[in-house]
């Protein structure tokens, strides 16, 4: 996930975005082990209340430091879940979802855990293919892949984090996954900007950053934030 602009210039746009009508839009976070140790009860002081927490990476890679980032989110009381990057290019998409359940990514209608999220995003690998080599149809695909596979496990479907930029850009703006699948989307900036197809809202919004560490909005207020950990 990408680092946007300082949280400190954003907190006055709380609920600039798309909520048609006023909301708490509770504040989070998403970590990976390049916050390494993080302070959880900095964050929830600064009023914090879920976490998204990187579980895995393709097919081969492990966050080390998910246990005990989960363990503290869960210990300062916030509502968190894992996300896992996806390589569409390294194994089916069913094959990652199930790599993400055994490591981290799975559900419980615990009132406390997110579902899962699936990341995807340009390629971060320099000098290889933005689309990871595929085609809009064969990218659709894959996202289905592993949509279905982590739905048939947890009766889920995942949450999908990206840009409407790479989703315009790498599914040919796919409006498939809009009726099941949560959207957190991410954009820097005090609005939120276009949506890709089919998604009329963004349920979470990565919208700045604070410390090297990203910050988020749920679009919705503590009710709804509990709903969505309970699977309602």
């Amino acid at each position: 996930m990408k680092f946007f602009a300082p949280f400190a210039l954003l907190a006055a746009a709380l609920v600039s975005a798309s909520p048609v009508e006023k909301r708490s839009d509770p504040f989070g976070i998403d970590v990976s082990s390049n916050q390494g140790s993080v302070n959880w009860s900095s964050w929830k002081s600064k009023g914090v209340t879920f976490a998204y927490i990187k579980a895995t990476e393709g097919v081969s890679y492990i966050n080390p430091d998910f246990s005990s980032q989960y363990t503290g989110a869960t210990k300062a009381g916030m509502i968190r879940g894992g996300y896992h990057f996806a390589h569409p290019n390294d194994g089916a998409g069913s094959t990652q979802a199930s790599y993400f359940l055994k490591h981290g990514g799975g559900w419980s209608a615990d009132g406390r855990t997110l579902p899962g999220a699936l990341d995807i995003e340009y390629n971060p690998s320099k000098g290889s293919p933005e689309c990871y080599g595929l085609s809009h149809s064969s990218m659709v695909s894959w996202v289905s892949s592993f949509s279905s596979e982590y739905h048939s496990k947890t009766g889920r479907y995942p949450v999908i984090y990206t840009t409407t930029d790479w989703w315009k850009s790498c599914t040919g703006n796919s409006g498939a996954f809009a009726s099941n699948s949560p959207l957190w989307i991410a954009h820097p900036g005090s609005s939120i900007g276009p949506l890709p197809a089919g998604w009329k809202y963004t349920t979470f919004w990565q919208y700045g950053t604070e410390s090297h560490t990203d910050v988020n909005k749920f679009n919705g207020d503590a009710t709804g934030l509990k709903k969505i950990a309970l699977g309602h």
